[in-house]
């Protein structure tokens, strides 16, 4: 063969081959700011280009704000819509002597039903058959629940009512009382009041600010009454202290705890179909704030027509500081002036080891207490009262 270069010569210098095209950063720079959108706009290029930019701000915003509306607000508002309040029964009389009364029984902020805090109390069948209220999701109006009581009273052939309120829900049973005492055929035999704040000055400090927060929120950020979202990270703040680790610089995150406390979160307030929604817990919170429960006890204890006068009842801890929600001694003081003094128709029960409004907890103090010393003196008011002349 020929002197020429052999395949094999060419191979081991050329190899591994190498392209003859230079690589320019500058060139595909310019490549690519030429497939831009407005790279041809001469008159007023820039300026143009920014404007643009800025308007994909509010269409991803409005986009945003549409899956929020339609995945989260709406499916939860149209489910609040069917929502109605009622009354379901618990548990009958404890005796024959009492079956012409009914106890119902009214749960405190952030629930929506109170049958497991009447089942936890089956000393109230001492007094009447008892039953539960479960309120209206998308808020309160204590005239409908009113008269709710008197259609079902009506049906049972029962005259004599007896309310139970554990903390707001004696706000809401003050309410629905007067509502009953003064506009209904119904006796209302007592009014329980277990760490009730009557009014905002009762409430402590710092679930107040809770409270005027939860406000605010509800009143300025469309579809606050009745988003998941806003709830989860409301709970989850509100339990920060339970996953935050404040030991470190700057504060962390402890994995465990949080996704304990979410998965919480998730099945107790989201998920659960007996929760309260935002919009009641707000129907709850302003009415405290609204400050009626003092007009509503002023009512109660002036004799309407032939009827007897309530007993009041107002359960507290002993020891103040045991309940971390209520300035006990501020209701307790209000009572007094109120419904209370000579020919005055108030019991005030001090406890020793219960807390804020927990009966399902402490159920043994809270039964030995109604058992002992709520049915008799009820008993008592009623037969003094039903001794009194009659105002004609």
């Amino acid at each position: 063969m020929g002197g020429g270069p052999t395949l094999d010569g060419v191979l081991s210098d050329q190899w591994p081959p190498t392209s003859v095209a230079d690589y320019d950063d500058a060139r595909r720079r310019a490549r690519l700011a030429e497939t831009r959108l407005g790279y041809g706009w001469v008159r007023w290029g820039r300026t143009r280009r920014v404007l643009l930019r800025a308007l994909l701000i509010p269409l991803l915003l409005g986009f945003v704000c549409a899956q929020y509306s339609a995945g989260d607000v709406a499916p939860e508002r149209a489910r609040l819509a069917r929502t109605e309040p009622a009354v379901l029964p618990v548990a009958p009389p404890a005796n024959p002597q009492v079956r012409n009364t009914a106890v119902f029984d009214l749960v405190g902020l952030g629930a929506l039903e109170s049958g497991g805090t009447a089942r936890a109390l089956p000393t109230l069948a001492q007094l009447g058959s008892v039953w539960s209220v479960r309120y209206d999701n998308t808020g309160i109006d204590t005239k409908v629940i009113g008269d709710l009581i008197v259609k079902v009273t009506d049906a049972a052939h029962v005259d004599n009512v007896v309310l139970v309120g554990h903390s707001m829900g004696g706000v809401i049973a003050l309410e629905i009382g007067r509502h009953l005492y003064t506009g209904s055929t119904k006796r209302l035999s007592a009014v329980v009041l277990d760490c009730t704040p009557v009014n905002l000055n009762a409430v402590r400090s710092e679930s107040r600010s809770q409270g005027e927060e939860l406000l605010r929120w509800t009143g300025w950020i469309p579809g606050a009454r009745e988003s998941r979202t806003l709830r989860l990270l409301a709970e989850m703040y509100s339990r920060r202290d339970d996953y935050v680790d404040t030991t470190t610089q700057p504060p962390g995150i402890r994995s465990p705890q949080f996704a304990r406390t979410l998965a919480d979160v998730l099945w107790q307030k989201l998920f659960n179909t007996d929760v309260a929604s935002n919009g009641l817990i707000e129907s709850q919170f302003e009415a405290i704030v609204a400050g009626g429960a003092v007009g509503d006890l002023g009512a109660l204890s002036k004799r309407v027509d032939d009827k007897p006068r309530p007993a009041i009842v107002f359960i507290r801890p002993h020891n103040p500081d045991r309940d971390p929600i209520v300035d006990d001694e501020y209701t307790h003081r209000v009572l007094v002036d109120t419904v209370g003094g000579v020919g005055g128709t108030l019991l005030v029960v001090l406890t020793r080891s219960t807390g804020h409004a927990n009966p399902i907890q402490q159920p043994g103090e809270y039964n030995a207490v109604i058992e002992q010393q709520i049915v008799p003196f009820v008993r008592l008011v009623q037969s003094e009262e039903l001794a009194l002349p009659q105002i004609r």
